[in-house]
């Protein structure tokens, strides 16, 4: 299913591609701030065993020497026409002067001039070359350039053709869902000439916060082991109740840049409760806006991704389909 004209950046060459929303590029110059990676055998010199730093299964461990290990692939699936789907993909150059790249998907039986709604998607996982800020940065940077096809002479055809820039939505899953709040905040403070933020959907949002809230208590083991990954990825940070973690305690967000926000739980999820919060933040505050949610009763983090045929997962893309298209039905 694909009703709109979708974007995808590539945000870090680690992240590890799925066919569900979730496809990227490998690509990254060097940048000013980075992570110290090291290749070097399982083994150090003295055939003993490397010692490990933080172990944040399943994304990555790091040791003490340096060495980032993943655990997870990095293979790209390649640009092609879906023949189930009949979805056509494309990949552009957003900045060429830090070599970052994004997926272009669009219906392949779109006519020449038929204006589509545009889905900018976030990657969700926090495995990192480079430490937060950065990803904000270059996400901003890919709705500049979405942005300077808004009169019709930008670098990307498909875009110049096809993007309704009246109607753009924001997206993420997991981290890439905390990415998709913070630009949505940042288009509220910082307008892109000509683009209208018609809404945003967080799908298992990485929220956190110092404090465990409602039934986060339940899963407080999972919690020591997740919120050190915070520290980890944005260094420079004030802690876990900064907001760019916590929205619950941000004073700006009621300036939330869009005018509608679809969240999505899952009931077996340990970001569960931030999730409900924050919908019920903007739900009871002073943004004007109208938010909605989705909870899966049974669903586990980001399940879809591991399973994008199974009942839940439909139903959780057909809700985002009828968000962006505003079908009530």
């Amino acid at each position: 299913m694909c009703t709109s004209l979708s974007l995808i950046p590539s945000l870090t060459s680690g992240s590890q591609p799925s066919t569900f929303h979730r496809t990227l590029l490998s690509s990254r110059s060097a940048r000013s701030k980075s992570y110290p990676f090291f290749t070097r055998s399982r083994l150090s010199m003295d055939s003993t065993v490397p010692e490990v730093a933080y172990d944040f299964s399943p994304l990555l461990r790091i040791y003490k020497d340096g060495y980032i290990e993943r655990l997870r692939g990095t293979d790209i699936v390649p640009c092609r026409l879906d023949p189930e789907t009949n979805v056509l993909s494309k990949d552009a150059v957003y900045s060429p002067e830090l070599n970052l790249s994004c997926r272009l998907y669009r219906p392949h039986s779109t006519s020449p001039d038929k204006k589509l709604p545009v889905l900018v998607y976030y990657h969700g996982g926090w495995p990192p070359e480079h430490p937060l800020p950065i990803a904000y940065d270059d996400s901003w940077t890919a709705l500049q350039w979405l942005a300077s096809h808004v009169n019709g002479d930008g670098p990307e055809e498909w875009l110049n053709s096809h993007a309704d820039f009246g109607q753009v939505f924001l997206a993420g899953d997991s981290a890439g869902a905390n990415i998709a709040h913070q630009l949505a905040m940042r288009c509220g403070q910082e307008k892109l000439s000509g683009v209208n933020l018609a809404g945003v959907i967080l799908v298992h949002p990485y929220f956190g916060g110092k404090e465990p809230i409602g039934a986060e208590v339940e899963f407080l083991e999972v919690k020591s082991r997740a919120d050190p990954l915070w520290h980890f990825v944005c260094p420079a940070s004030s802690g876990l109740d900064d907001p760019l973690i916590n929205p619950l305690v941000d004073p700006k967000l009621d300036s939330l840049g869009c005018s509608k926000v679809l969240v999505i739980i899952g009931g077996k999820d340990f970001l569960r409760e931030r999730g409900w919060h924050y919908y019920e933040k903007l739900s009871k505050g002073g943004w004007g806006g109208v938010a909605e949610i989705m909870e899966g009763r049974d669903d586990e983090h980001v399940f879809h991704l591991s399973d994008p045929t199974c009942e839940n997962a439909v139903a959780l893309l057909k809700r985002i389909a009828a968000f962006i298209s505003n079908d009530k039905a």
